[in-house]
């Protein structure tokens, strides 16, 4: 198998590794190349768009209505150019002292410390970072330039708002699947344009690997995670004459679609071979190497002298059938010969070789009666041998506390043996509890009532280390047959074991519900009892083993805490449930069902029996 395994899986697995390989070579080269043209065609059209703006405002500051300076003749001309070419916002035209001449905005501020101010005064063209317009709710950037007198000199300067809007939705929008997009940055990584409007001017891809793709030395990676954290292939290009970056990206997965198919397609086929190559092993173990391995052991039953476990039958034609029925004749003839040799035994070896056997047989019948005689003795003793000590020596200190007066540095000591005498006895009562459960006097209960009068007894403990303590329960809860004082002890077992595992600062919940659970088969109504704790949690190993007698993960437990909990729940026709997460903390659910005591009594008696 594992031969045929090497021979046909092999090849097969490297043939599909070249092949996605190479299929993922081949889109990458192909969506980079589509990305690189696209990301191409979108440069050109926004330097060509860009280039027209600085002709325009260069005709507009060149004009010799704007040499004129002349508000008059500025004004109307200027509103002319708005309207004609739909792509400027407003105009400004500024002397070179600072004072303004015409402002379509109406703002009339000096604009002497502007950039824009600054750099045409000194010959250049100047072009703006794109900022958002909150009227117009577009993106804009301001273009300006010099005005020229006749002797050369700078008289003043014309700037010019450009609206985005038009060009950057062309810009925008691209043919790349669902998922393909186009952006402007500048060299900080903030969006001056982007589909999504809320993302322009106030994110940035600085953090994400585009960024380093545009900005940083090197190899650029041709896969990379984009600012939404989804990895994608991008190109990027710089807009000449800007600082600005124009960026085409598209999803892997998108683009990896067809590479993904052609994956699964190979993965479906390894399964399928897999799958025949286990097929053809199993006919070939079940038709040749079965029959033959059958053989090979009654062949070493024969050697052991077994004759009559080593007899194989089969019912096939072929050459296999036929080695059957020969190695069957052997298995007879030897059989044959052995029977006659053991004719020949003397009978008194083999009688007291029988009468041996018998003997052991009965010695060690003798001893395991002996030990379990034993072990009934000392149950029937250990309870009565510790009690009545016990109680003499809790009677004695009790006398001599109530006759004698005991000193102060003594009191911790005796207090202490009281104590530890309680603690003896608590455990020896548990241990009878345990096996002699005391039957249930029933009585109607609220369950409301219930939960309060336990938690009245746990709240001091609680309130030491720094629990806080929660009921929630519901105001349809019905009423319940049951042993207040059992039921009591259950919660109140609950509530401690919650306690102590939360240690200090943590949270116990106790909420009662309506519910309904099954007993004997049968949908009853009930009420549910959840006691949570922020506990660490219980393992899932140890989930099983909670009601066991005797299991413990405390080093001073007993183990018979939840054994009672549990049997005294099942006595009541109840049930119990345990949900825990490591950590988290966990949840002991009681089932109480809300049915008369004489049905609770004998589904208490098919439980105990």
């Amino acid at each position: 198998m594992l031969l045929f395994f090497i021979v046909a899986f092999v090849p097969l697995g490297i043939v599909a590794a070249f092949s996605i390989k190479t299929a993922e070579e081949l889109i990458i080269n192909m969506v980079s190349n589509q990305l690189e043209n696209v990301a191409d065609d979108k440069t050109a059209l926004l330097e060509k768009w860009i280039s027209e703006r600085k002709s325009d405002i260069k005709v507009v500051a060149g004009s010799s209505i704007l040499k004129s300076m002349d508000p008059e003749q500025i004004t109307p001309y200027l509103q002319l150019v708005v309207k004609n070419y739909e792509v400027y916002t407003g105009f400004v035209v500024v002397l070179n002292d600072g004072s303004v001449v015409f402002d379509s905005f109406g703002k009339l501020v000096s604009y002497a410390q502007k950039e824009w101010f600054k750099e045409p005064m000194v010959g250049k063209l100047y072009i703006s970072g794109i900022s958002l317009d909150p009227e117009r709710k577009e993106s804009v950037f301001c273009v300006s330039a010099p005005i020229v007198g006749d002797n050369g000199d700078v008289k003043g300067v014309v700037c010019a708002t450009v609206g985005s809007r038009t060009i950057l939705s062309i810009i925008l929008r691209v043919s790349l699947g669902e998922t393909g997009e186009c952006y402007l940055v500048d060299k900080e990584g903030t969006f001056l344009a982007h589909k999504e409007p809320r993302r322009i001017l106030t994110e940035n891809i600085a953090q994400s690997e585009s960024f380093k793709n545009i900005f940083g030395g090197g190899h650029h990676r041709r896969i990379y995670t984009d600012y939404r954290g989804i990895e994608v292939l991008g190109a990027s290009r710089k807009i000449a004459g800007t600082e600005w970056y124009l960026v085409v990206e598209q999803d892997r997965d998108e683009a990896f679609m067809s590479a993904d198919k052609l994956e699964r397609y190979v993965y479906v086929v390894i399964a399928f071979s897999l799958c025949g190559a286990i097929i053809l092993s199993w006919l070939l173990s079940f038709y040749v190497v079965n029959p033959i391995r059958t053989l090979s052991e009654a062949a070493n039953i024969i050697a052991e002298g077994n004759f009559e476990s080593a007899l194989v039958k089969s019912t096939r034609t072929d050459e296999i059938g036929m080695l059957y029925a020969a190695f069957g004749d052997m298995a007879k003839q030897l059989q044959a010969k052995q029977h006659s040799l053991e004719e020949k035994v003397d009978l008194t070896q083999a009688e007291l070789e029988e009468t041996d056997v018998r003997l052991k047989k009965t010695e060690l019948a003798a001893a395991r009666s002996e030990q379990f005689a034993a072990l009934g003795r000392l149950a029937a003793g250990v309870t009565h041998e510790i009690r009545t000590p016990l109680a003499s020596i809790k009677l004695f200190l009790e006398s001599v506390e109530s006759e004698i007066e005991i000193s102060p540095e003594y009191e911790e000591d005796f207090q202490i043996a009281m104590n530890q005498i309680k603690r003896i006895e608590a455990t020896i009562n548990r241990f009878l509890d345990f096996a002699r459960p005391q039957e249930p006097v029933f009585s109607t209960i609220d369950v409301t009532q219930l939960i309060e009068d336990t938690m009245l007894v746990v709240r001091p403990k609680a309130n030491q280390q720094e629990t806080i303590m929660s009921q929630i329960t519901n105001n349809d809860l019905p009423k319940i047959q049951g042993d207040k004082k059992q039921l009591g002890e259950v919660l109140l077992n609950l509530m401690v074991n919650a306690l102590e595992a939360i240690a200090n600062r943590g949270e116990l919940t106790v909420a009662a519900s309506r519910s309904y659970t099954e007993v004997g088969g049968h949908p009853r109504d009930c009420v549910r009892i959840d006691i949570s704790d922020t506990g660490p949690g219980i393992e899932a190993k140890n989930i099983g083993r909670l009601f066991n007698p005797f299991f413990t993960t405390k080093v001073s437990g007993t183990g018979l805490g939840l054994s009672i909990v549990y049997s005294t729940v099942q006595r009541h026709g109840g049930d119990f449930k345990v949900k825990s997460i490591v950590g988290e903390g966990a949840t002991f659910t009681v089932f109480l069902t809300a049915q008369s005591s004489e049905e609770i009594k004998e589904y208490g008696k098919g439980t105990d029996s």
